[in-house]
């Protein structure tokens, strides 16, 4: 069975886009905009090591920069920390957390709940509240073959590591048009208002700007105590939903260690892609600087990121795919920011009123050093990080719960 399996995993691999710099390197389609799609269908922004023979489906293989719940939330000051947190024994893991975090993704992972409950006994994490719900009442295609399918994998289970005790569901849209996901947004927020009314929506995907964006700005507007997180996107520039000024954008660090395996620093990012070019950040062509952000950012329209975490091709983290991939994988992109973030704020429980409430706590105690770490070196592309507020990694990353 492992045999076949991995012959379908090997398949399944041969039909994506391979990069060329590193043979293990893929790109899913999923994660490919062609100029058509932009303003008509969003794209992943996820990336993955092809799966290796040498990993049983039992367990990943110990390794010293492969990030796991633990190790992340060693580094962002979530649980007591060991020195260093490195991946081997910084095994405390986040607790608590309330409420319900929707994670909104196009396409059917038909073993979501299944590797969601692996991934959790791999890391001593509780068994997971789940629900799958279909956004239009149909249960949609299969996402394998595209990689939606992983990206829905990746989502449950980072925040399900990040929030134990929160209610996690997957809303899947029928496809990955922009008509369907936007439905599936509206339902999200919806089922949070019949489900105990407070929580977070997490949205691991996006596309380019185009001129009519704003008018999907109030789908993140009407559901009070629920706030909206996007990822900022894996090329250099600004990526929608994340510039809408009432989502909370989620942008990229990476984690470096020393030869032992020791954290020493985060630091911007271009190793988002396969092709270490860029990550997303960038002034929106056409969205108006919100209130939140005047003290940070000059200039007249919304700047992207808002916070960052962990999303490099250099720190990858693990996900556990069955049906798919019969692996557990190495995998990295903004989209592993999104749903990390999300878990954050759900288990500091502020539950505040909307994104735009969120954002302004955010921005006003970004020089807290007690809540936030500043990330002032490396770069993104098309910005670098520095001193305070910048648009590659935001107001820098989270430590602890304070302030969120």
């Amino acid at each position: 069975m492992r045999k076949a399996m991995l012959l379908i995993a090997i398949a399944t691999a041969a039909s994506l886009a391979i990069a060329q710099e590193k043979p293990r390197m893929i790109v899913p389609e999923s994660s490919i905009e062609r100029t058509e799609d932009i303003g008509v269908r969003s794209h992943t922004h996820i990336f993955m090591y092809a799966p290796d023979p040498a990993v049983t489906p039992e367990a990943p293989p110990p390794g010293l920069t492969v990030e796991t719940p633990g190790s992340i939330a060693c580094i962002y000051g979530l649980v007591s920390t060991v020195a260093g947190c490195p991946v081997a024994t910084a095994t405390t893991l986040p607790t608590g957390g309330s409420g319900t975090i929707v994670l909104v993704d196009a396409y059917d992972d038909p073993s979501a709940k299944a590797d969601l409950a692996t991934f959790s006994t791999q890391w001593g994490l509780p068994a997971a509240n789940f629900k799958v719900v279909y956004a239009s009442g149909k249960k949609p295609a299969n996402g394998c073959a595209s990689g939606w399918e992983l990206e829905e994998a990746l989502d449950v289970q980072w925040a399900h590591a990040m929030a134990p005790k929160a209610n996690i569901v997957l809303m899947e849209a029928a496809s990955n048009s922009d008509a369907d996901l936007y439905a599936a947004v509206l339902a999200a927020g919806a089922y949070i208002e019949a489900h105990g009314a407070k929580g977070e929506v997490s949205m691991s995907w996006g596309g380019s700007e185009w001129s009519t964006e704003i008018l999907n700005d109030p789908y993140f507007i009407s559901f009070p105590y629920v706030v909206f997180f996007a990822s900022s996107g894996d090329s250099s520039g600004v990526s929608y939903p994340s510039a809408s000024p009432w989502v909370v954008s989620a942008g990229a660090t990476q984690i470096d260690r020393n030869s032992s395996g020791n954290y020493t620093k985060q630091v911007g990012t271009k190793n988002c892609n396969s092709g270490g070019t860029g990550c997303g950040g960038g002034t929106s062509a056409y969205e108006a600087i919100p209130s939140y952000q005047s003290g940070a950012l000059s200039g007249s329209f919304r700047g992207t990121p808002d916070i960052a975490s962990d999303s490099s091709s250099k720190s990858p983290v693990w996900v556990y795919d069955s049906s798919c991939y019969a692996s557990w994988l190495e995998v990295y992109g903004t989209s592993v920011a999104s749903p990390t973030l999300a878990g954050i704020v759900n288990r500091a429980g502020t539950f505040n009123i909307l994104s735009t409430t969120e954002l302004t706590e955010i921005y006003n105690n970004r020089t807290k050093v007690a809540d936030f770490t500043d990330i002032t070196a490396g770069s993104c592309g098309g910005s670098s990080a520095a001193s305070g507020y910048d648009l590659c990694t935001g107001v820098g990353v989270a430590k602890g719960y304070g302030k969120k």
